[in-house]
C-alpha cells in the first residue's frame, strides 16, 4: 500500500496522500480538502476502501477497456468536485481475480459506491460525466 503525491487544486502545493488513512486527506498548506484516488488490489483492498471513513467510489476496470478509459477521467473530476466526501479507488480487474469474483463483476467498467464496506450503490457500464455525477449525488444525499 504506497502513497501518492497530489498537486493541491486550492493553492497548488504538493501533498502526499496515504492510499488509505483515517478521515480524509487536508493540503498540508492550506488545509483544504484533498481529491483521494488511488489504485487497489487483492491484498490492500479492505485497508484501502472498506476501513474508509468516506463514502467509496469503486471502478473495477480494465486497461484495455475503451469504455473505461472514456470514464476514468470523468470519475477523477467527481474525485476533485467531492475533496473531502469520497475517496475513489480504482480496481484493475484482470490484476484482481479474487475482488472481481467476489463482487460479482460480470463487465467493465462496474462502479460501485461502498460505505462502511458495504456496497450501497452499484452501476454497470459507461455513463456520461453528468449521469455519474447525478449517481453519486444522489447517494450522497441520502446520507445526508
Amino acid at each position: 500500500m504506497g502513497s501518492g503525491i497530489v498537486v493541491c487544486p486550492h493553492c497548488g502545493k504538493k501533498n502526499r496522500l496515504p492510499a488509505a488513512a483515517n478521515g480524509f486527506p487536508r493540503c498540508g498548506n492550506c488545509h483544504q480538502p484533498l481529491p483521494w484516488a488511488v489504485d487497489a488490489g487483492d491484498d490492500d483492498f479492505t485497508d484501502i476502501a472498506e476501513h474508509a471513513d468516506v463514502l467509496v467510489l469503486v471502478d473495477m476496470w480494465a486497461p484495455w477497456c475503451g469504455p473505461c478509459r472514456q470514464v476514468s477521467p470523468a470519475l477523477e473530476q467527481i474525485a476533485r468536485d467531492l475533496a473531502g466526501k469520497i475517496k475513489l479507488v480504482k480496481v484493475d480487474v484482470d490484476a484482481v481475480p479474487k475482488l472481481s469474483e467476489r463482487f460479482s463483476v460480470q463487465a467493465v467498467p462496474t462502479l460501485m459506491l461502498l460505505r462502511n464496506g458495504q456496497v450501497v450503490a452499484r452501476q454497470a457500464g459507461a455513463a456520461p460525466a453528468r449521469v455519474l455525477r447525478e449517481w453519486v449525488d444522489g447517494v450522497l444525499g441520502r446520507e445526508a
